[in-house]
């Protein structure tokens, strides 16, 4: 099932009771996989096992990790929820226009963030994913509680999933084939993000003080781009051999 290769991320819920709803509606649509980014709550509380009814097998499945990058080790693709809007180079999208693209490659991963109750997320965890949804409230009153806005994606994809179920087994291979299923993964191009930073501060066109902000840029550029895995690893050469250069030229200083 392509649904089975969705990630659920909570970015710090602080209510047992809304982890316990949101469990409850992936098991309506079919998901399954819960990963919670340092939960304020226990998941397992009497509230939130109370609130998941018959599905508390989804938290006692569900992963728990410290950060946004573990939860999304090993995805490919990943989209963000917010409510607000925001001026950026990438736009907001419709949740039934963006959501279908986590379900275009079934042999990878795929990724959908969802921030805390009260505020979100914070800018920074934002450029951890490709592209951003928001779902089209009232202007009078956009917040969402965070069950209802799960249940609403989950349903956006549930719908396409059914829809595109007609499909024999070999059309959808070589619809697989014709996407880009070499999509570098996010820890993956993560790593180049380090790497880059590492050494952009090091030559001093980044600063300590402002880096936060400039790599925002880069990630935001490079996310547009939607790299593919060799093109991450000849990025990360280039890196390695400007490295080199400078280690070099160095050394030929001192001697």
């Amino acid at each position: 099932m392509t649904l089975d290769r969705v990630r659920i991320i909570l970015v710090e819920p602080s209510g047992p009771m809304n982890v316990g709803s949101v469990a409850r509606v992936m098991k309506n649509f079919g998901f399954h996989h819960l990963v919670l980014v340092n939960p304020q709550c226990d998941p397992l509380s009497l509230e939130a096992l109370h609130m998941a009814v018959h599905a508390k097998d989804i938290l006692q499945s569900s992963q728990t990790v410290a950060t946004l990058p573990e939860a999304l080790r090993g995805c490919q693709r990943a989209i963000a929820t917010t409510a607000r809007v925001r001026d950026w180079g990438t736009p907001m999208e419709n949740p039934r226009v963006a959501l279908p693209w986590l379900l275009e490659n079934p042999q990878h991963s795929a990724a959908l963030i969802f921030g805390r109750e009260d505020r979100g997320l914070s800018n920074e965890e934002l450029n951890y994913a490709q592209r951003f949804v928001r779902i089209p409230t009232s202007s009078t009153y956009p917040s969402l509680n965070l069950a209802t806005a799960v249940s609403l994606c989950c349903y956006e994809l549930a719908i396409f999933n059914t829809e595109n179920q007609e499909n024999t087994e070999s059309e959808q291979l070589i619809a697989s084939k014709n996407v880009s299923d070499d999509l570098a993964s996010l820890d993956v191009v993560e790593t180049y993000y380090q790497e880059l930073k590492s050494l952009l501060l090091k030559i001093g066109y980044l600063y300590a003080h402002t880096s936060s902000s400039r790599m925002e840029k880069f990630r935001q550029l490079y996310n547009r781009a939607r790299l593919q895995t060799k093109e991450v690893a000849m990025l990360r050469g280039i890196l390695r051999q400007v490295e080199w250069a400078i280690g070099n030229l160095h050394n030929r200083e001192k001697s």
